[in-house]
């Protein structure tokens, strides 16, 4: 099954790739929103919300393992060709990689035209911070902090648990990830309720973003210091981030970039500080989104060929032992 996997995440990462998420079709990930919002309204009050989160997290990942894994085994009694291609189509769905480089070129363009309202405007669309008096250093900080995060969420992630699982596992990470989106906020509202779903994410990113981290470097060379000095970045700044996660990949493109990221962020007009990633070596400017685009890429493509080694490896070593 592993080489089925391989070739439905291969097919998965080029369909996003050319295809992305065209904003008219059906998309699961609004399914589940509507059963993570219908849970959270009947069961996020009163007693026991710890449990009652946990409750929501096992009944979103029921409903949707299931019905993806009956889908999929009703194409491969079809056909195998027929359920990588049902597979693929499925694991594209988790994968964000186009959606992520055209959110981030729609800060670009206002921003190389002097539009820095559009550009504003266009960044609220993909960030929960404020945007509204931003300037443009603190706009393209924001653009390539979203991408580094979400290289490793959008793109990586998916594709490493479609590896692993198909798209029985892919979905389920989108699932989970959507839990943590939604609910996963160390606010009064959900500290309790929302503690399931943002303990699950962390796991289930752990060796993603770490291996994401490492690619990064390793596919780009940093702008004005070495790769050894750009991870040495990495593992310094990368524990300070609050999502045991999140700082892995954020740190790398920032040493790459030889820019820092993080910072001062205002949340409806409360003020939020985040530790410093990286060393400002270089001033953060409009071609830094271009570069972490890039490095998004690259990344995500030496990724999908690590996946290719791995799984041949296990397929090699079932067969020779």
């Amino acid at each position: 099954m592993i080489l089925y996997h391989l070739a439905a995440v291969t097919i998965a990462f080029m369909l996003d790739w050319l295809v992305g998420d065209p904003p008219r079709w059906p998309h699961p990930v609004r399914w589940m929103g509507s059963l993570i919002a219908c849970v959270d309204r009947k069961w996020n009050k009163g007693q026991f919300r710890k449990w009652k989160g946990v409750g929501m997290v096992l009944i979103v990942l029921t409903v949707v393992m299931l019905i993806t894994a009956l889908s999929v085994v009703g194409f491969y009694a079809i056909h195998p060709a027929a359920g990588i291609a049902w597979e693929a189509i499925l694991i594209s769905t988790t994968v964000a990689q186009k959606s992520l480089q055209e959110a981030a070129l729609d800060v670009y363009k206002p921003l190389k035209a002097g539009e820095i309202g559009e550009a504003r405007r266009k960044l609220s669309y993909i960030v929960g911070r404020d945007t509204d008096g931003l300037n443009q250093e603190e706009i393209v900080r924001g653009t390539v902090e979203t991408v580094a995060e979400n290289t490793s969420d959008g793109v990586t992630a998916p594709l490493f648990w479609g590896l692993l699982g198909g798209a029985v596992f892919s979905v389920a990470y989108r699932a989970i990830n959507t839990c943590d989106s939604m609910v996963g906020y160390r606010n009064e509202k959900y500290r309790q309720f929302g503690w399931a779903s943002a303990r699950l994410d962390d796991v289930a990113n752990w060796l993603p973003s770490r291996l994401t981290s490492l690619l990064m470097i390793v596919c780009m060379q940093p702008a004005m210091i070495s790769r050894k000095q750009a991870w040495k970045i990495v593992i310094r700044d990368a524990k300070k981030h609050p999502s045991p996660n999140s700082g892995w990949c954020e740190a790398a493109c920032a040493a790459i970039l030889s820019v820092q990221l993080c910072g001062t962020n205002y949340y409806k007009g409360i003020v939020s500080f985040r530790a410093k990633m990286g060393d400002p070596i270089l001033s953060l400017e409009k071609k830094h989104i271009l570069s972490s685009i890039t490095l998004m890429k690259r990344a995500s493509l030496l990724f999908l060929l690590l996946l290719w080694l791995g799984g041949l490896a296990f397929e090699y070593a079932i067969a020779r032992f």
